[in-house]
């Protein structure tokens, strides 16, 4: 924690990115269950969080941004500190002193969340680009050695009307949701009758295990920028995986593919190829 303190403190950048935008709002749902353990008098929980929960949102962040640190490292460390001060209070009026701080950290009032600051859209595109590294490395693991060359493809505009399709028949039981998605699918000429039955499952499990957690909106909103913040992401993944990474939307013309991945795309699912 001193060591994550003077980093902020010698860093000088402003920039304030997506990434930044994830912190802050993850921030926000932590303070709400740290207090909510507080007040509960499950201390062992909320230390837990407090700690552990926080500092692997920190380690995220750093990944992401290659070490870069801006306005929003210094305002989720201010209110980390504060969080900390009960469970370690030297280590936490050592860190306050750093940020310049004045008086103690231990008579600032508790941190409230603030709910502007929570940006469904920003938690779930980091999610989406775990995900997607989570399908990288079980690809790779396939091959037995590392990646040259991946190759990301987004799912093509028209394709996207599949995710609404998707949250329309939602409400169906889960036989007659999908089966009516497939049929959909060839009517609409996504798909053929062969790769159909495949796609259109990927798509109810995806959109199942992401409904849990976020709002049909959100994923609609994330899906109509998918393209755009995989491109931004590039050079983290490079940096990752040690390879060249291309990103390709499926209906972009003279793509690379020579494994015919791009049809595999579906929205917040991309197509994976790997050299």
């Amino acid at each position: 924690l001193i060591r994550i303190c003077r980093d902020v403190v010698s860093a000088n950048s402003n920039d304030y990115t997506r990434v930044d935008e994830w912190l802050l709002s993850t921030l926000q749902r932590k303070m709400k269950k740290i207090t909510s353990a507080m007040e509960k008098l499950k201390t062992r929980t909320a230390f837990n969080e407090a700690l552990y929960g926080l500092y692997n949102d920190w380690k995220w962040y750093i990944r992401r941004t290659g070490g870069r640190l801006g306005k929003a490292a210094e305002k989720f460390l201010e209110e980390w500190v504060k969080i900390l001060a009960p469970f370690i209070p030297f280590t936490a009026e050592e860190c306050w002193s750093m940020l310049g701080k004045s008086g103690f950290v231990s008579l600032e009032k508790w941190p409230e969340p603030r709910e502007e600051l929570i940006n469904e859209d920003a938690e779930l595109r980091e999610d989406l680009l775990k995900n997607l590294m989570e399908d990288i490395r079980s690809i790779t693991e396939v091959y037995g050695k590392p990646p040259k060359k991946i190759v990301i493809y987004v799912s093509s505009k028209k394709k996207r009307e599949l995710l609404g399709k998707a949250i329309e028949l939602k409400s169906l039981e889960s036989k007659a949701a999908l089966g009516n998605l497939i049929k959909w699918m060839i009517a609409e000429k996504l798909a053929d009758k062969k790769k159909a039955p495949t796609l259109a499952k990927l798509m109810v499990d995806t959109l199942a295990s992401l409904t849990s957690k976020y709002k049909e909106k959100t994923l609609l909103n994330v899906a109509e920028n998918e393209l755009e913040f995989y491109e931004e992401s590039r050079e983290f993944l490079e940096r990752e995986f040690n390879a060249n990474v291309e990103i390709y939307s499926e209906d972009q013309e003279n793509i690379y593919d020579p494994r015919n991945k791009a049809s595999t795309a579906l929205p917040l699912r991309p197509g994976i190829y790997i050299e």
